[in-house]
């Protein structure tokens, strides 16, 4: 199992970006798939999660800005950013889970991709 993100860069506050990351070495239809991101000093959190059947679920602080999505014929997992602020800065990471239900703790996510940096400044 591999995960790659890309996507990630520098944006001021208010604008977007979304990330990427491909899977191999498994169907993404069929496990839970997640983003977490982890800013210099602070504990890994979860941003959002998308079950095998597709239910989504956000941490507060993202919800009605960041849109999860899988695309099952292309492998790949998408995070939509919109509204960054400068709280969102961090490194971005992929995550994947064998089974159709998600968690949103790091510990329970088995496979992980390298992260991308989200810097949002002005």
């Amino acid at each position: 199992v591999q995960l790659v993100e890309s996507g990630g860069g520098s944006v001021q506050p208010g604008g977007s970006l979304q990330l990427s990351c491909a899977a191999s070495g498994y169907t993404v239809s069929s496990w839970c798939m997640a983003w977490f991101r982890q800013a210099p000093g602070k504990e890994r959190e979860a941003v959002a999660h998308i079950t095998g059947s597709g239910y989504s679920a956000y941490a507060d602080s993202v919800k009605g800005r960041f849109t999860i999505s899988k695309n099952n014929s292309k492998n790949t997992l998408s995070l939509q950013m919109n509204s960054l602020k400068s709280e969102d800065t961090a490194m971005y990471y992929c995550a994947a889970r064998s089974g159709s239900l998600c968690s949103s703790s790091p510990a329970n996510y088995g496979y992980w991709g390298q992260g991308t940096q989200v810097t949002v400044s002005s």
